[in-house]
């Protein structure tokens, strides 16, 4: 695959760790905003080496995408595994192919292009349950991808998994609020930001990752999150300075935060001229019925204008931002365009050939088929409201445990929909990538509320925490404060009592506190997390013929 000479990345300065925004960092001198304001709102560029004219603008373009979710094989819309006969989109191989046309056709205009990763490639398929990020690691590379973020999945199998991730990565790997001081296997693989070149220009490209990826995900005890504002001021005028002795650099913001993160950021934080986004799903693009916003959505600092990017997810899109550029680094002008990747879309022959090495040991277990559903059951909506295929799950583990009273499980724990039709042994790892187990605790009914209090604490984002649950009717309203929104709670139909003792079946990573489900963690009168693998209950339940639910209004928002 021949791909424009790649641009030249530039050693970026690892910070210090206090930089990372940990706590107990010292924060006096830089992270109070009001200081930092007045300086960052100037453009990183350096007043006293003017050139004595001022070049014709730089011709740069962003192509980009996000939560890729080891998709390699094409979707179909909600994310399942495509079928023949149905509109497919993306996979790796066709992804690959856009990636490539992007940066022939950005050439073609006299522009140079940076490729970004805004994160998580891990979990989503069979690649990554076998594979654990080697196939992600050698498509990116094919790619020639030049900076990532990571993203909260990337720690789903601790820090291990994740060095032996990165040390298969030849392009720098972001992200400026952990604190790895005490985790040798990431410490040196992770730096806060890097310098590209593209175009006759200087990029300064940071990565910042949920803080959330604490509980919703598995770091391990060494791996600690900061606040991004903090981390993001701290390397602002750290560029600053260095922009002062080497020139003028445009500042890229590579965040894996979610839309609404860094819409308040981009607002708050001034400095910044770009953020590509990720962690949300959100898909920004002019024209296409699916968007939830323009392309760029635009905010105001006091520095001036951000624009905010964000490709949707599972390679079904892929994103390109146009930027002229002043000397000084500054956006003169700017134009975005999302690509739907469907059939139009030739498949990259080099990527296809990666992606069926990985596939060949994955087809005989795939094809195991389970049973048959009369309806295509998406994931979509399962993160801020009840959806068929939650309530499906669910009712799987709540019949797998007989003495259980209620299910709860997380909507960001099922990674793919099912189609109408055959689900086979591939459909259901798919859908439910994680390995967890079956597992059982006991609360009082105050704490079975204040557990679906957290589930419903963080709408209208959009969270992998929001609850699906079987054996409860629940009423909730996103207008209340959080910790406040369940208004109506029963229990096989009988007014939950706050004192009486529940048996819940849940996964084994909400149960030990995951996605701040700490009543579980630390409210239980009695648990037990190593029960069976999670999909046996699906499979069980899909196998015996049960009857799928639908929508019932089990979880209804008023």
């Amino acid at each position: 695959m021949q791909h424009p000479t790649p641009s030249r990345s530039l050693p970026s300065a690892p910070l210090p760790a206090e930089a990372a925004g940990s706590p107990g960092a010292g924060l006096l001198p830089l992270s109070r905003r009001g200081l930092l304001a007045a300086a960052l709102a100037l453009p990183l560029a350096a007043p006293a080496i003017r050139r004595a004219a001022a070049q014709a603008a730089g011709r740069v373009s962003l192509v980009h995408f996000n939560d890729f979710h080891s998709h390699h094989d094409p979707i179909v819309a909600g994310g399942a595994t495509c079928r023949p006969g149905r509109p497919c989109f993306g996979g790796a191989a066709r992804l690959a192919g856009a990636i490539r046309q992007a940066k022939d056709a950005v050439s073609a205009e006299g522009r140079a292009p940076l490729l970004l990763d805004a994160g998580d490639e891990f979990t989503g398929s069979l690649f990554y349950t076998l594979h654990r990020g080697a196939a992600e690691a050698a498509v990116q590379k094919a790619n020639g991808v030049q900076a990532m973020t990571l993203g909260n999945h990337e720690f789903d199998h601790g820090p291990q998994n994740l060095a032996n991730y990165l040390g298969q990565l030849p392009f720098p790997v972001l992200s400026a609020n952990l604190d790895l001081t005490d985790e040798p296997l990431l410490r040196d693989r992770v730096t806060p930001w890097t310098v590209l070149e593209a175009g006759g220009r200087r990029f300064a490209v940071i990565g910042l990752t949920t803080p959330d990826t604490a509980t919703s995900s598995s770091p391990g005890p060494t791996v600690r999150f900061g606040d991004p504002a903090v981390a993001l001021e701290r390397v602002l005028a750290q560029l600053r300075a260095q922009a002062a002795q080497q020139g003028p650099m445009t500042v890229v913001l590579l965040s894996h935060l979610g839309l609404e993160t860094d819409r308040r950021l981009a607002r708050a934080v001034p400095g910044l001229d770009v953020i590509v986004g990720g962690h949300s799903h959100t898909l920004l693009a002019n024209g296409l019925a699916e968007a939830e916003g323009p392309d760029p959505v635009m905010e105001e600092s006091s520095a001036g204008p951000v624009r905010i990017v964000q490709a949707g997810c599972f390679g079904r899109y892929l994103g390109r931002l146009d930027l002229d550029l002043s000397d000084a680094g500054r956006v003169v002008s700017h134009q975005g365009v999302m690509r739907e990747l469907g059939t139009d879309v030739a498949e990259d022959p080099e990527v296809a050939q990666v992606v069926a090495r990985f596939a060949a040991p994955l087809e005989e277990l795939k094809r195991r088929p389970i049973a048959r559903i009369p309806t295509t059951l998406s994931i979509e909506g399962c993160r801020s409201g009840e959806c068929a295929i939650g309530n499906l799950m669910a009712d799987a583990m709540l019949a797998a445990v007989p003495s259980a009273e209620v299910a709860i499980t997380n909507g960001g724990g099922m990674r793919a929909g099912l189609v109408e039709g055959t689900v086979t042994m591939g459909d259901v790892l798919a859908m439910l990538p994680f390995a967890n187990t079956i597992a059982t605790v006991t609360l009082r009914g105050r704490d079975l509320k204040a557990a679906l209090e957290n589930g419903v604490s963080k709408v209208p984002d959009t969270v992998g925490r929001f609850p699906q649950v079987a054996g409860l009717r629940v009423q909730w309203t996103a207008d209340a404060p959080p910790g406040q929104r369940v208004t109506i709670l029963e229990v096989a139909g009988a007014p939950f009592d706050p004192e009486r003792p529940y048996r819940i079946v849940t996964n084994n990573f909400m149960r030990r506190g995951g996605d701040d489900y700490v009543s579980m963690r630390d409210d239980a009168l009695e648990f037990y997390d190593n029960g069976a693998p999670l999909e046996d209950s699906l499979i069980a339940f899909l196998s015996d013929g049960r009857p799928v639910a639908g929508i019932d209004g089990r979880l209804a928002r008023r």
